[in-house]
């Protein structure tokens, strides 16, 4: 057996699906924040590995992930990594689009339910434990009352103006994501979890 890394090091999971097609669906936000981090940290994520393309930096102890799988098969992406790394659950953070929370809004939490999103549902069966860190980052529900929460709404893209509010949405998450990794994940709980902290106008 591997062993057990330096609870420092971390494994951070951006979820979304592959396609080219739903590049810019509220369902690839993960992908999204995580590529902005793996750009702020001068991270390439070109590797393939683990069914995923991931990225390292040494320096911070920092993996990147991002599951090439389809949504639904993301806890076997994420399985094999920290197999391989030695990681575990705990120090494993998984950034993802969260339908309950309003766009501009982001709940950093540990454990938890997956609340009906498939590819936190995937890595808590893979894994067989929800203790790990979750960066929810809101994309809100479709206006108009009635219409369906599902599939269809979250691989849709955004309008032009939730659109107009990605960029700081993505920048506030890469912003957590970096506090995270150098005050740890408390200290982003603190400043994150609360309204304004993406700096964009909520949509609810």
């Amino acid at each position: 057996m591997q062993e057990k890394k330096d609870h420092q090091e971390r494994l951070i999971v951006g979820l979304g699906n592959p396609e080219s097609e739903s590049a810019d669906s509220r369902h690839n936000m993960g992908f999204a924040c995580v590529r902005e981090l793996a750009r702020r940290l001068g991270i390439s994520m070109e590797k393939k590995r683990w069914q995923s393309l991931v990225g390292r930096s040494e320096a911070r102890g920092v993996w990147l992930v991002m599951p090439q799988t389809y949504m639904n098969l993301s806890g076997q992406a994420v399985a094999k990594a920290l197999k391989d790394t030695g990681l575990t659950p705990e120090q494993t953070w998984v950034v993802y689009d969260e339908l309950d929370l309003p766009l501009c809004r982001m709940r950093i939490r540990r454990g938890g339910s997956g609340a009906g999103h498939n590819g936190v549902l995937s890595i808590i069966t893979s894994l067989g434990t929800d203790d790990f860190v979750r960066f929810r980052v809101g994309i809100g529900k479709p206006a108009r009352k009635g219409s369906p929460a599902g599939r269809h709404y979250v691989l849709g893209r955004f309008t032009k103006a939730e659109a107009e509010r990605v960029p700081k949405i993505v920048s506030g998450v890469a912003d957590a994501l970096e506090l995270a990794v150098e005050a740890g994940v408390e200290r982003a709980m603190d400043r994150y979890n609360r309204a304004g902290a993406l700096g964009c106008e909520e949509i609810p």
